[in-house]
């Protein structure tokens, strides 16, 4: 039996990236003629010039919190609960619509996986014919649907557990033997728990997927020594299956449906290969054609491939969050801000603004990396940061390579005690 779901997972990086920037233009005339809200966002974008990653990045970035307001914005005036986002409307091409916290409404269309997990359940060691113990939850958010769809895709059994009720959750494993799990690693081992103090064995759980939570390797390990062989994958209710674990557990592999950039938290500029930024993805799903979706969430990309032969780009997961905005004297200042301060000087290669002292004594420190420092691109660097936050600020010029590579912009180091 193949280690791999299909063919795309182990194709020449090559024809993958050709693939993927050819199917670019029409995506994104999808999005302007069908999404009333890319009709605006791309409105002076012409789909058939965008055909490079180039071309890409010069796309505005839609981040979560934009799509929120959209929404919002859109439903108090009687309008599209989704914001203009989605291309489908209440009907039989619409048979699911879902919530996500704040609220944000996902549509759920008709395509056989819709979400595209089948290929992080078919990584995680699941096999067509057996039965999946599905314990995320199957109401308002789209988590149970996203992992039943894939594991029917992958020809699979679910018994749909959803969350609480834990002695019948044991009950249930103990009854109908499932090869495995799939959810939160914290709500498995609650379960197991449970079963310990019940005095019910559940040897036939091997294998588990999990989500919606870090799963640490000293969490790995205790589900190893178990008995259970876990992995994990990153996905949202907006872009579905991100990236997946495999055996060699060396990162996360993307999945073959996104276009994946790692930016600049508070820009949409693509960061060097190795260096932490904020996940922005393109999705291929032609019933939510999200373009350049800042995810919010903070990653790096892996060199090389994994050594199970699949080729796509790995990303090291999860790794923070991009949002750093802080206030600092009673002002707001965002990371945009300070890449705007850090783009009037081309001299400056990466900047940081550190926040310290103890509240309402506010400091902030605008670290910038240059290959030569000056007096004079000091005093420049404080007008600018006046002129930006209108904030006084002090200006530390370091080495290049001197800042840490952990995706942050502004970092908060204040006490609090």
């Amino acid at each position: 039996m193949s280690q791999f779901y299909d063919a795309l997972e182990s194709r020449d990086p090559a024809i993958r990236e050709a693939a993927l920037l050819a199917a670019l233009p029409a995506q994104i005339a999808n999005a302007k003629t069908n999404s009333p809200a890319f009709a605006q966002i791309l409105a002076n974008v012409n789909p058939e010039a965008i055909t490079t990653r180039q071309a890409l990045a010069a796309l505005p970035v839609t981040r979560k919190s934009e799509l929120h307001a959209l929404q919002k914005e859109q439903r108090a005036n009687g309008g599209d609960p989704f914001g203009g986002f989605s291309t489908l409307v209440y009907g039989a091409k619409l048979p699911r619509i879902f919530a996500s916290p704040g609220p944000i409404y996902e549509p759920e269309g008709k395509a056989i996986d819709y979400w595209r997990m089948a290929r992080a359940i078919y990584a995680s060691g699941f096999r067509s014919g057996e039965l999946i113990h599905n314990c995320f939850s199957y109401h308002f958010v789209p988590a149970g649907s996203m992992m039943e769809t894939g594991a029917h895709a992958l020809g699979c059994s679910v018994f749909p557990g959803g969350t609480g009720q834990t002695e019948q959750q044991v009950q249930a494993i103990s009854d109908l033997k499932p090869a495995g799990y799939i959810g939160t690693p914290s709500f498995l081992k609650i379960i197991l728990e449970k079963a310990t103090e019940l005095g019910v064995a559940l040897p036939s759980l091997k294998k588990a997927m999990f989500g919606g939570e870090a799963f640490p390797p000293s969490l790995r390990d205790w589900y190893l020594a178990n008995g259970i062989d876990g992995y994990q994958c990153f996905a949202t209710a907006d872009l579905g299956l991100i990236a997946y674990e495999t055996s060699a557990r060396e990162g996360l592999i993307l999945d073959e449906g996104v276009l994946v950039e790692i930016v600049r938290p508070g820009t949409g500029d693509p960061v060097a290969e190795g260096e932490v930024g904020e996940l922005v993805v393109t999705s291929m799903n032609p019933d939510y054609p999200l373009i350049r979706f800042g995810t919010g969430d903070l990653t790096a990309v892996l060199p090389g491939h994994c050594p199970t032969g699949r080729t796509n780009t790995r990303i090291k997961g999860w790794m923070g969050r991009a949002d750093q905005t802080t206030k600092i004297r009673g002002m707001f200042v965002h990371p945009g801000q300070v890449d705007t301060i850090a783009k009037r000087f081309p001299e400056v290669a990466k900047a940081r603004l550190v926040v310290s002292g103890e509240m309402a004594n506010d400091q902030m420190t605008l670290k910038l990396e240059v290959a030569q420092a000056s007096s004079e691109l000091s005093n420049q660097v404080s007008e600018a940061i006046r002129d930006v936050t209108k904030l006084r600020g002090q200006v530390e010029l370091v080495e290049l390579g001197s800042l840490p590579n952990d995706g942050k912009v502004i970092e908060d180091a204040r006490s609090y005690q």
